[in-house]
């Protein structure tokens, strides 16, 4: 069976800083690339930043760069994105997603930033809650 654990989740004040984590198992995790998504409350689906299967390559949204930092362990099967200086419209369900590893004409962290649901992922987990509040 196919599963994606997020934790780390929790309230942060603004300024702060949260780990997240996301333990996948059930499939051949080295094969995937990883996302991280968020979902704010009553906005849509948007990527946040992405890691290559072989954790060479890292690509990130406008709106974390050089706040956020994603990275993986293949040997634990674990994704982390590290977050800090929070602001409240970091608040949001965030969710680890996995996308197999394969050639494709566009880039595939582009393909992933275009996302809308969870769905269009191969696979994905059932959020951690970030909540950036004082």
């Amino acid at each position: 069976e196919v599963q994606l654990l997020e934790s780390g989740g929790g309230l942060v004040q603004p300024g702060g800083s949260l780990t997240l984590s996301c333990v996948a198992s059930g499939f051949t995790f080295s094969n995937y690339d990883m996302s991280w998504v968020r979902r704010a409350p009553g906005k849509g689906l948007r990527w946040v930043a992405g890691v290559s299967a072989g954790g060479g390559s890292t690509y990130y949204a406008d709106s974390v760069k050089g706040r956020f930092t994603i990275s993986r362990d293949n040997a634990k099967n674990t994704l982390y994105l590290q977050m800090s200086v929070l602001n409240p419209e970091d608040t949001a369900m965030y969710y680890c997603a996995a996308d197999v590893d394969a050639p494709q004409l566009t880039p595939w962290y582009k393909l992933a930033s275009l996302k809308t649901e969870l769905h269009e992922f191969n696979y994905w987990g059932q959020g951690t809650q970030v909540t950036v509040s004082s």
